[in-house]
């Protein structure tokens, strides 16, 4: 009879566990799979206070209840920044494909790292161009341009995103390039920052971490 009982226990206990095995698989399936590092949760990458190429100051908070793309940058980069922001409007074009304003979810902040060069004029110009890429033109176009109003101002928005850089001196005065953290920060419709996505992911990485984001 106690073997009986014993073997009772043990049979129930181990579907006790087979059903809570189960239960766990079935939650860490439902969790969204990111091509992208998560990072959410982050205590960093949470602020952002700069003025756009209108003079007018930009917060994260103006962008809520879309995706948020946030990337550093220079216009004169010959590589890293262009095929980033490429990548972004292919991004932007593929949202619109079944939704004809699928690609306004998403909304692309390029902050430079190079205000000394980078004019407000020269800004409007570079990011224009990506917004035609990406379907959309006009000032409300989906591709905004930060410009740091000074040094400090910079090095204080590098900080809080933990982006480093540095100016390599040319071979001529005002040639000089710039050796930069090359990667997006994206952030979910509520503005929180959820993701950090490592240059050369490719444009179908990004383009389903933004879906992923969007469907959250």
């Amino acid at each position: 009879m106690k073997s009986g009982l014993s073997f009772l226990l043990k049979s129930g206990l181990w579907a006790l566990l087979s059903l809570l095995t189960l239960g766990l698989s079935a939650c860490h399936s439902e969790r969204p799979q990111f091509k992208s590092v998560d990072i959410t949760g982050a205590d960093y990458a949470n602020q952002l206070e700069l003025p756009d190429t209108s003079g007018q100051v930009r917060h994260l908070s103006d962008f809520k209840g879309k995706a948020v793309a946030v990337f550093f940058g220079y216009t004169q980069c010959p590589d890293v920044c262009p095929t980033t922001l490429a990548e972004l409007a292919e991004v932007k074009r593929a949202l619109s494909k079944n939704d004809t304003k699928g690609g306004e979810r998403l909304q692309v902040v390029f902050v430079s790292l190079d205000p000394e060069r980078d004019t407000n004029e020269v800004l409007q110009a570079y990011m224009a161009g990506f917004a035609e890429q990406g379907g959309e033109s006009g000032a409300n176009a989906g591709f905004v341009a930060l410009r740091p109003a000074n040094p400090a101002q910079l090095e204080a928005v590098a900080k809080t995103f933990k982006i480093y850089y540095k100016k390599v001196e040319g071979k001529t005065p005002g040639s000089y390039t710039l050796d930069h953290t090359a990667a997006t920060y994206l952030f979910d419709p509520q503005g929180r920052v959820r993701l950090f996505s490592r240059y050369g992911s490719g444009a179908k990485a990004l383009l389903d971490d933004v879906q992923l984001l969007l469907a959250d």
